[in-house]
């Protein structure tokens, strides 16, 4: 045998165990995990509103997922009552746990957070509520408009302080709504099984890489 068909060989074999380590035997042990009974599935609305946290970044800085509190201060942020496992992410596909906290985590913003108002008011000017927040704002999904021009049903967003827009109203599009409703469905602090904690953080074992 050659020392070309070595290498190759030796390759061949350091990629089929990657993949058989990383991918298959984590699979493995996850595929009969079950949603539990606390989680519910997306509405359509939700689930647009998650294609649109997708579409504008989001995942660049937040992460969704607590980790260990025996390693982190996930919890004592208050970011979450327990370390997140497996079965809330039943419904992701594709999950979105993500690397970088520029921003908080947001698995349970819509705990912390569950007001509609302040959920668009934040997506449009961040700073008019928080005003060291280095996050951009949304405009684009949201209308300026004279007040005359706003049609019944749609949803007219009060912008607080001197950062509300002169002469026109602000109305949140379908698109930031539905961003809204989905941030908001962010809720994963029911209580799970210690048996299931420890089960679920051997299969995660190693796959945690936020900072």
């Amino acid at each position: 045998m050659t020392r070309i068909s070595l290498i190759v060989l030796g390759a061949f074999a350091i990629m089929a165990s990657a993949i058989c380590l990383l991918v298959l035997v984590p699979n493995a042990m996850l595929s009969d995990v079950q949603a539990p009974p606390q989680l519910q599935p997306y509405t359509a609305q939700q689930l647009a509103g998650r294609q649109v946290y997708i579409a504008n970044g989001c995942i660049y800085c937040h992460t969704q997922q607590v980790r260990d509190p025996a390693f982190t201060t996930d919890v004592d942020r208050g970011w979450g009552a327990r370390a997140t496992v497996p079965a809330d992410y039943v419904y992701d596909k594709p999950h979105l746990l993500g690397t970088m906290r520029t921003g908080p985590d947001l698995i349970n913003v819509g705990q912390r957070l569950p007001d509609m108002d302040w959920q668009l008011i934040h997506l449009y000017d961040p700073r008019a509520l928080v005003e060291w927040s280095i996050m951009p704002g949304f405009p684009y999904l949201f209308d300026e408009r004279a007040a005359g021009d706003v049609r019944p049903g749609e949803r007219v967003v009060r912008i607080p302080g001197p950062r509300a827009p002169r002469g026109v109203v602000v109305v949140a599009r379908p698109e930031a709504i539905a961003l809204a409703d989905y941030l908001i469905s962010l809720k994963r602090q029911y209580p799970v099984s210690d048996s299931a904690q420890a089960r679920d953080r051997m299969a995660m074992g190693g796959r945690d890489g936020s900072h």
